[in-house]
């Protein structure tokens, strides 16, 4: 990866996954400030409309789509659609043509222990982006708290139980909106960018800490539920989740289970100048999420 020079603040930044958890976020934080951001969408009209900012055709799998979208951008928040898991074969060719229109600086949202784990296509995406000639930033965030609003949503709020087989394990949660701000951070200050980031919550906590707080949080008792691998895959399955994302859930709440993912940094209080926000303060803010589940 190359160390380029980029000016502070006022850029031109290219958003792709700009209406998911992070990227909408990522949107909001640089929408108002000296930045000129654009969304990366299949659908730009609706992208427009729902984000109030301009957006373009892009689609990792249209190579017609690439030079279009990244023609006269000078930096590029980059997510793997989680549809694509041979990214060398759209995601890198991208990549390639993103270097080639100008774009000096990639951010781009990898996991938590991706840079030793050559299972994951982020490891990939990381690998790739260190070959060529692009300042590349790697956010290495822990698990979402937001995956309790959508993947797990309706078991919540609908069965008031929360399924998964993480056993006593502990993780160190974080929010997506202090991920967001961390990229928007380092987006508006290329200075900051270069290097990776291993991004967690203030502390690990188990998810029977996660049921008690939600129980208090919505006025109504939530269950803990801890099967085993086996039943949770039978279980998923019955809520029509497909099984290459089961075997990515059912990895991630392992690590969980056998203590792989208590580990905790300052990074976000390091350049943020802020804690990341605790589990209560999401469970608060997303109340309504889980009472109007249907």
């Amino acid at each position: 990866m190359t160390m380029t020079t980029l000016r502070e603040g006022s850029q031109r930044v290219l958003v792709t996954g700009a209406t998911g958890t992070v990227g909408g976020h990522v949107v909001a934080c640089l929408r108002d400030g000296p930045c000129e951001v654009c969304a990366a969408s299949r659908h730009p009209e609706a992208a427009t409309s729902r984000l109030n900012i301009p957006a373009v055709y892009f689609d990792f799998q249209d190579p017609a789509s690439y030079r279009s979208a990244f023609d006269g951008q000078d930096a590029l928040f980059l997510v793997r659609p989680p549809a694509i898991a041979r990214v060398w074969t759209s995601i890198f060719p991208a990549l390639d043509m993103a270097v080639d229109s100008g774009i000096r600086h990639i951010v781009f949202l990898s996991l938590q222990g991706a840079e030793a784990n050559p299972f994951v296509p982020h490891r990939w995406i990381e690998w790739k982006l260190a070959s060529i000639d692009v300042r590349a930033t790697f956010l290495r965030p822990s698990f979402f708290m937001q995956n309790l609003t959508t993947t797990h949503r309706h078991e919540v709020a609908d069965e008031r139980t929360l399924i998964l087989p993480a056993g006593d394990g502990h993780t160190a949660l974080i929010d997506a909106r202090d991920v967001a701000d961390v990229a928007a951070h380092v987006i508006k200050h290329p200075k900051c960018g270069g290097g990776a980031y291993e991004l967690t919550g203030l502390k690990a906590i188990s998810y029977h800490t996660v049921a008690r707080v939600l129980s208090d949080v919505l006025g109504q008792p939530i269950r803990y539920e801890e099967p085993s691998v086996i039943d949770f895959l039978r279980y998923s399955r019955r809520r029509g989740r497909e099984w290459p994302f089961i075997f990515v859930m059912t990895g991630i709440y392992l690590t969980a289970r056998f203590g792989l993912a208590a580990r905790t940094t300052s990074t976000v209080h390091d350049l943020l100048g802020r804690p990341p926000r605790s589990f209560r303060t999401f469970a608060e803010d997303y109340a309504g999420v889980w009472a109007v589940a249907k």
